[in-house]
């Protein structure tokens, strides 16, 4: 992915709002018309294909247009790419917690360079 912070800002970014993140977990299950999306959501069909277009322009959602029918999917390797980046940040934060609590808990020395160990 060229440009991956700025690929996973707009991830970041569509995945910001509520009705965005709900129609990612229906697609989730399948592609889905646009008429089906909006069928649960409380806002007319143009605020749901300005939710789409956001959706799209991240590169989570794609939609392919047949007869008068758009069919939208969801684009899995960039939802894996933010999960990848969620799951390193979980265990960079993880570890640092686990330092602080043998800090706490006189299991560990106070300075995290006596261990040889950067402070990522």
């Amino acid at each position: 992915m060229p440009n991956h912070q700025g690929s996973l800002d707009r991830v970041f970014h569509a995945l910001a709002d509520p009705s965005r993140r709900g129609i990612v977990e229906r697609l989730v299950r399948g592609p889905a018309s646009v008429s089906e999306l909006a069928r649960p959501l409380e806002m007319s069909l143009p605020a749901v294909l300005q939710h789409l277009q956001v959706l799209e322009s991240s590169g989570l959602v794609v939609s392919e247009k047949a007869g008068r029918v758009r069919t939208c999917r969801v684009e899995p390797a960039v939802l894996r790419a933010a999960e990848a980046w969620l799951a390193a940040q979980r265990t960079t934060w993880e570890r640092r917690l686990d330092r602080l609590d043998d800090v706490l808990t006189g299991r560990g020395p106070a300075d995290p360079a006596a261990e040889g160990e950067d402070r990522s």
